[in-house]
């Protein structure tokens, strides 16, 4: 690992090599490919991140196409966890990918945790029961986490934020995880990605019998990408351990 390959040569000119170096050191899993996920787990593919857990037990469907990684109409009908590896593979080949094209609940959320040693975990999960669950084990297991909130329903990207989730509000998964957490004993200490926006409620519906989602709700082509990308930030920056670029007051010049 002495020299980084040609294709991180801007990444090294933004972060430096050592950085770059911990970031291929590292194993980030991430639990679910849709709209916030799939984009996450490409932004660190990009960064160089050396090992990946795809988590997703879907199918790409029509409906995905308006904002999802994985979905064109050639992967149609296609497993995520599948489209998205070939992907990251065809982004970065030596990258080692483990895909797990499973649904997380009890039974399956504790044994995947403690198959491996996750630098990182990633939740990108819509349902909330397994959602909640997911956080809870990695909390217990002292993996760094960083949560998606809803990004449906939502228009301005620029109210996107990362937060703990006890300050999180306007977003009804994100009340809805807080009441879960709480009765679980956790009230705070959870990096979230959320947007204060308010949600048009006239932007959902209840969703079909057989889906294992209460409600259906719009969604833009970029707002989950942003989600993503502040997923995959949060993640790069922590790992990486980056700061912002502060060059402080400007001296004063002297005459």
């Amino acid at each position: 690992m002495n020299e980084l390959p040609a294709w991180m040569s801007r990444s090294a000119l933004m972060m430096g090599e050592e950085p770059i170096k911990r970031l291929m050191k590292s194993h980030v899993l991430v639990a679910g490919l849709g709209g916030v996920g799939g984009i996450a787990a490409e932004m660190l593919a990009r960064a160089g991140v050396g090992k990946l857990t795809l988590v997703d037990a879907d199918v790409v469907e029509a409906s995905n196409r308006n904002r999802q990684a994985p979905a064109l109409i050639s992967t149609d009908g296609k497993l995520k966890t599948e489209v998205m590896a070939e992907r990251i593979k065809d982004i970065n080949p030596d990258v080692e990918l483990e895909i797990k094209s499973i649904f997380l609940k009890n039974g399956v959320t504790e044994p995947l945790l403690d198959s491996n040693n996750y630098d990182y975990a990633v939740d990108c999960i819509d349902t909330l029961s397994p959602k909640v669950f997911y956080i809870r084990a990695c909390i217990k297991r002292n993996i760094p986490i960083v949560s998606s909130m809803g990004a449906g329903g939502k228009i301005d990207p620029t109210l996107v934020q990362v937060v703990d989730i006890s300050e999180s509000k306007h977003c009804n998964l994100a009340k809805y995880v807080r009441k879960r957490l709480k009765t679980l004993g956790i009230k705070n200490g959870v990096k979230v990605v959320y947007s204060p926006e308010y949600a048009d409620p006239e932007r959902i519906i209840l969703a079909p019998e057989d889906n294992p989602k209460k409600s259906l709700i719009g969604t833009i082509s970029y707002m989950p990408a942003v989600f993503g990308c502040a997923i995959a930030s949060v993640v790069i920056r922590d790992l990486a351990q980056l700061q912002p670029y502060n060059p402080g007051k400007p001296k004063r010049r002297i005459n």
